[in-house]
């Protein structure tokens, strides 16, 4: 039986709980792309270590588990590179037009019933969705 769900389980339990101590330890809503943001436009100097740590841990963490585990999580989404570069561009330019991401507006937003995190988090899948049933089925791409 496929154990991916295990995964991605752990990994939502993992978000839920760094987003719940970010907003208890700092006052604020732990949205990645916010923290990111905030390095590259300069508006998060004063807590730029802070930002640093963070960015470092999801780009770490899963790193570490590979190396442990033997195990790389993502190579079952496609071989193409070119595929995840403008994936990863298109993310990053949806998470600015929306001010926002899936752990500030889906994780963080929702569990604090935000109307405009709900609705975020709704744009955001029917677009993915609508996305991969373009490119898999209908295109081949991925």
């Amino acid at each position: 039986m496929e154990a991916d769900w295990i995964w991605g389980l752990g990994g939502g339990l993992l978000i839920g709980l760094g987003g719940a101590v970010f907003l208890l330890g700092n006052g604020r809503i732990m949205g990645a792309s916010g923290i990111l943001g905030g390095l590259l436009d300069g508006s998060g100097r004063s807590n730029a270590a802070e930002r640093i740590a963070f960015i470092g841990g999801v780009v770490l963490v899963p790193l570490l588990i590979a190396l442990v585990t033997g195990h790389a999580p993502v190579t079952h989404v496609t071989s193409n590179a070119a595929v995840l570069i403008g994936a990863g561009l298109l993310v990053g330019i949806g998470t600015r037009i929306a001010n926002g991401c899936t752990s500030g507006h889906g994780v963080c937003g929702i569990s604090r019933l935000s109307l405009r995190g709900i609705a975020a988090t709704a744009v955001f899948m029917l677009a993915g969705i609508l996305t991969v049933a373009v490119l898999r089925q209908l295109l081949g791409v991925i």
